[in-house]
């Protein structure tokens, strides 16, 4: 056995003693924003007996709050300690359950009860920045440079199981005892996560002169750039394979989502080293290919099982691209500035979420659905441009050697 395949071997459990706590903490509160997802519109619309448009503006408020908050998010962990970013964004993501619990005192008025409601939701859109910006910090800063990639891969890994358990978790627990029970459980969740958080060691920040967040974004924005145009393929399974699957009289369209779902998490499990030994920009640009592959199969797919080996791979591509990209923006800042450069890093996936569904919807208005996928695809090989433009411009920052 090699001594490079041995340090690999010792590294990998030590890595991960290192990240499962800081995965755990990630996973509850991500958890608490998966229950609400399917039944929030069931309890603005149904419950309090308001419109669709009121509907979208309490699901994306949390999205807008969370793009605003993103350089706070960032700042704070910098300055302050990315232990105490976990804990503000789990206090906060507490104290928005305490105001889904205060709006449902008011479902006589649904205008009071929907404006409390809308106050719990920007409350737990900050929340999540400041979780998911101060946990990925704390892992970087855990592990060394070369360990980047695997971190940034896990800890998202931890957020996408927990959408994923969240949704039939929160549909039952809705079914079974109504909002109150989503309330409940976010507001109580959150705060008995702190126990984990407690013990655990602290990584003082880098007592360095850090970045501007005009700074910060002049050095991530190209691979921002292309991790918002690579989760275009995720925006469009998502958002439009169920219909899809509805539009050709196929049964079973869940199927796609699970298959996307698996092969996403198998790369993140047997791939996620691979960044960190032959660079970002590389993955990013074969993983974009690939989950352009997966477009364009569910853009021709004429039987079901085209259709979900499309979703299968856009799913494996897509997963590897974020990690690759995210490698890619670390390296470009000093090691006093990730927790920064991860905000403004994710608030490029945020905000091509936010334009990204409602202009494919548009495009399936005015053209046949499955059109959708091969505007994602072209979109997708977009984002291997940009991988391309950064393995010929390569940018390392002096912070990030070690």
């Amino acid at each position: 056995m090699s001594a490079t395949t041995t340090q690999q071997s010792v590294a990998a459990p030590r890595l991960a003693a290192a990240l499962l706590p800081i995965m755990g903490v990630v996973f509850v509160a991500f958890l608490v924003i998966g229950i609400a997802m399917p039944v929030l519109p069931l309890h603005v619309h149904d419950g309090l007996g308001l419109g669709t448009f009121v509907v979208g503006l309490v699901a994306g408020s949390q999205f807008a709050a969370s793009l605003i908050s993103r350089p706070w998010a960032g700042h704070f962990s910098d300055r302050s300690g990315a232990k105490r970013g976990v804990i503000a964004g789990l206090i906060a993501a507490g104290a928005a359950g305490l105001l889904y619990l205060a709006s449902l005192g008011f479902v006589g008025a649904p205008l009071t009860s929907v404006a409390i409601l809308l106050a719990g939701r920007a409350l737990l859109g900050a929340a999540e920045s400041f979780i998911i910006t101060a946990a990925v910090s704390w892992g970087l800063a855990l592990v060394d440079s070369r360990s980047t990639g695997k971190v940034i891969a896990w800890v998202g890994s931890a957020m996408f199981a927990a959408f994923a358990i969240g949704a039939p978790a929160g549909s039952a627990l809705y079914a079974a005892y109504g909002f109150t029970a989503i309330a409940l459980a976010t507001a109580i969740a959150p705060l008995l996560t702190l126990l984990l958080v407690a013990p655990l060691p602290t990584i003082a920040p880098v007592q360095r002169a850090r970045f501007s967040f005009t700074e910060v974004i002049g050095a991530v924005w190209v691979p921002g750039l292309g991790s918002a145009l690579g989760s275009v393929g995720f925006g469009a399974v998502t958002t439009f394979v169920a219909l899809l699957f509805a539009s050709r009289g196929w049964d079973n369209g869940w199927l796609a989502y699970t298959a996307y779902a698996v092969a996403f998490i198998v790369a993140r499990i047997f791939f996620s080293h691979v960044a960190d030994a032959i660079g970002g920009a590389k993955v990013a640009l074969v993983c974009a290919v690939i989950e352009a592959a997966g477009l364009v199969l569910l853009w021709l797919a004429v039987r079901p099982e085209m259709a979900l080996a499309g979703a299968a791979l856009t799913g494996f591509g897509f997963s590897l691209v974020y990690p690759g990209f995210g490698v890619e923006a670390v390296r470009r800042v000093p090691a006093q500035s990730r927790g920064l450069a991860m905000g403004a890093y994710t608030a490029f996936l945020d905000l091509a979420q936010g334009v990204a569904s409602p202009a494919l919807g548009l495009i399936a208005v005015g053209a046949k659905l499955n059109a959708v996928f091969l505007a994602s695809a072209v979109t997708v090989l977009c984002a291997a441009l940009v991988a391309a433009w950064l393995l010929a411009h390569p940018t390392i920052s002096e912070g990030y050697k070690q």
